[in-house]
């Protein structure tokens, strides 16, 4: 999990994504476990929060807590894809998309927080199953992110985990900021 020492910059509040050289099968299960309970966690980071709360960002020229909620859909929507392509083609090549344009969009202004949860919800029932179908053989299968480089596909797991725990811990470090 996060160590909450590990930055006191408020746009990586556990410390930045480092990719992993290693990843064994126990780790691989730690990542499938934390996309698993993803949900949860975000639903309670948001929890009782007020529509002027949810409105706020979480650090200056920072992202509302609904534009977090909304990412968190976009991003791991496109990382399914991302996985199901390195796990079907050959060192596929994905498409990067700008995050912030995606954060303009009607659906983002207009969706309600509680259906932009369900649909994390339920995203990351199909995410943790793709997730965990990721055997030894298969962890080593990649994808090229032009911008980002090579990634096998556990460490693009790796990653995916942490950014779920990255989002999650603006929202609750705002909270904690704030009072709320």
């Amino acid at each position: 999990m996060p160590d909450d020492r590990l930055s006191l910059d408020a746009r990586y509040p556990i410390g930045q994504f480092v990719k992993p050289a290693n990843v064994s099968a126990s780790d691989r299960a730690g990542f499938v476990a934390r996309l698993h309970i993803l949900p949860v966690r975000l639903r309670d980071a948001v929890r009782g929060l007020s529509a002027e709360q949810l409105e706020t960002p979480y650090r200056d020229d920072g992202w509302t807590v609904r534009q977090v909620v909304h990412h968190l859909g976009d991003s791991h929507m496109n990382a399914i894809v991302r996985c199901k392509l390195g796990l079907t083609e050959t060192a596929p090549v994905v498409r990067p998309y700008d995050e912030n344009l995606w954060l303009t969009t009607g659906d983002a202004r207009a969706v309600d927080i509680e259906e932009a949860l369900a649909f994390v919800d339920a995203l990351h029932k199909r995410f943790a199953a793709v997730a965990a179908s990721v055997d030894d053989q298969s962890a080593q299968r990649t994808i090229v992110h032009p911008e980002s480089g090579e990634f096998t596909l556990a460490a693009l797991l790796a990653q995916y985990a942490w950014h779920g725990d990255h989002h999650v811990a603006h929202i609750t470090t705002l909270r904690a900021q704030r009072g709320w």
